[in-house]
Order: C-alpha cells, then sequence, then structure tokens
C-alpha cells in the first residue's frame, strides 16, 4: 500500500547527512525541475526584503525573518523528511520508536507534498526550511508546478498498489489521483475536526508502519485505538472510511 502524507509548518532543525543532491529525492531524473523551485525560493530570501519574506514564512518577527534569510538551501545539512517535520501528526507518528522494519516500510511507501520541494519520499533527505503552507513564491505557485512535472512520475510510483491519501485538503492539489483510493475523516460528536484530524492521521500512519496491509480489506482489519467506523461513503474513485472519535 502506498499512503499520501502533508508535511508541517514546524521543523525539527536535525543534521544527519550532507548537503542536498540529486540522489537526496525521489525521481532524481527530474532533479533539475526541483532545483527550478529551490533557486527561486533561495533568491527570494537573499533579497532579505522583510515584507516579502514576512509573507513567505508567516511571521513577524524581524530577527528571525532574517535569521532564516541568511541560510542557504544548497549549503545546509539534511535529515530524513519523516524526521525533519515536527508538527501535530509527526508527534502523534513517533518515528523514532518503531522499529527498524515499521520504518523503512513508512519511508520507502510514504509519499510527503512539500510546498517547497514537492513530491518526497519519507526517507528522503532535506535540509530545514520555512515556508508558509499555500504561499506562493512571490506569485509562482509550486503546486501548480510540481503537478505538471510530476504526475506521471508518482503514478508510475504508485503502480497498480492500493492507495491510502491522508492528505489535508491544500495537498491534493500537488497531485490528483487517477485510480481508486481510500481517505478517512475524522467526526467528534458528529462534527468534522480540523486540527484535531492532523493527531488522528498520525496515529493512523503509526499503526499502518506497523501493520503494513497490501490492500482496503487488510486495512479495515486494523484496530484504531480511539477510533469507530462511522459509515464507508463510496464516491467516484474515493472510498471514505468516517471516524467517530471515541472519548
Amino acid at each position: 500500500m502506498k499512503i499520501l502524507f502533508s508535511p508541517s509548518e514546524t521543523k525539527s532543525a536535525l543534521k544527519t547527512h550532507g548537503v542536498l543532491e540529486e540522489k537526496s529525492l525521489v525521481f532524481p531524473y527530474s532533479y533539475e525541475k526541483r532545483h527550478i523551485v529551490l533557486k527561486h525560493y533561495q533568491s527570494l530570501l537573499d533579497t532579505k526584503n522583510i515584507e516579502k519574506l514576512q509573507i513567505l514564512f508567516g511571521i513577524k518577527d524581524e530577527e528571525k525573518i532574517l535569521l532564516y534569510a541568511t541560510r542557504n538551501i544548497f549549503n545546509a545539512s539534511t535529515c530524513k523528511a519523516i524526521l525533519r517535520y515536527s508538527g501535530i501528526a509527526y508527534d502523534h507518528l513517533d518515528f523514532a520508536s518503531l522499529d527498524q522494519n515499521a520504518q523503512t516500510y513508512l519511508e520507502n511507501h510514504t509519499m510527503i507534498f512539500s510546498n517547497l520541494f514537492g513530491p518526497l519520499l519519507a526517507g528522503d533527505l532535506i535540509p530545514e526550511y520555512k515556508l508558509q503552507q499555500g504561499e506562493s513564491l512571490d506569485g509562482f505557485k509550486t503546486e501548480s508546478f510540481y503537478k505538471e512535472h510530476f504526475s506521471d512520475a508518482i503514478d508510475a510510483w504508485i503502480g497498480n498498489e492500493s492507495v491510502l491519501d491522508l492528505r489535508a485538503g491544500f495537498y491534493e492539489k500537488f497531485y490528483t489521483l487517477k485510480r481508486p483510493y481510500v481517505t478517512m475523516k475524522f467526526l467528534k460528536n458528529g462534527k468534522v475536526v480540523s486540527h484535531f484530524a492532523k493527531a488522528y492521521r498520525g496515529e493512523v500512519l503509526r499503526q499502518i508502519a506497523i501493520h503494513q496491509p497490501h490492500d482496503e480489506k487488510e486495512l479495515g482489519e486494523i484496530h484504531f485505538k480511539g477510533l469507530h467506523i462511522h459509515e464507508i461513503i463510496t464516491q467516484k474513485l474515493k472510498r471514505e472510511y468516517v471516524f467517530a472519535i471515541i472519548d
């Protein structure tokens, strides 16, 4: 099974590997396309334009902005994407506590859609960076660029495997699935949750790593703690598992 996942706004400062290279990322034959985006991003940092960078980073603190702006993304040390992201979903995943088999599974079967780097395998090596979700690079929309240039490669990566799409809505703009897939929604007292959905996506991904289902049938046999299947909705290619959160 292949899993599609979102990044997080917060990043760790972990440094375990060398600088970014073609072989650091999935689809190395398309690195030149990514390089276009990264150069555009770096050029914005190099301007040290506070107003533009406040928008780019989504923060107001000028001192922090200048700190980020002095970094060069091409010269920075890297770590695995699954360890770089450190938001709520990743806290609940707790990747470091998984055994080696489960970690390797996630590194090869989970694709994370980054605003800056585009489609990444969880085991890909990326530097620390700052970019607000949904923000363009001075008008350059990365989601449209990556969708145009990487969709065929993602199709090939998925192949004939089952797909679980755990992305937040915005990241669906980077890639549209063309085959049947499963997704999940979480309800609390009958209402859809958004903020806490991140935590449950992390918990689900953790159980996926442990049980390593091959298809929807095996996925349905996993017991997700604190969740109860409320209904399953089928709409065109999508089968949506709607979970009720149990107190």
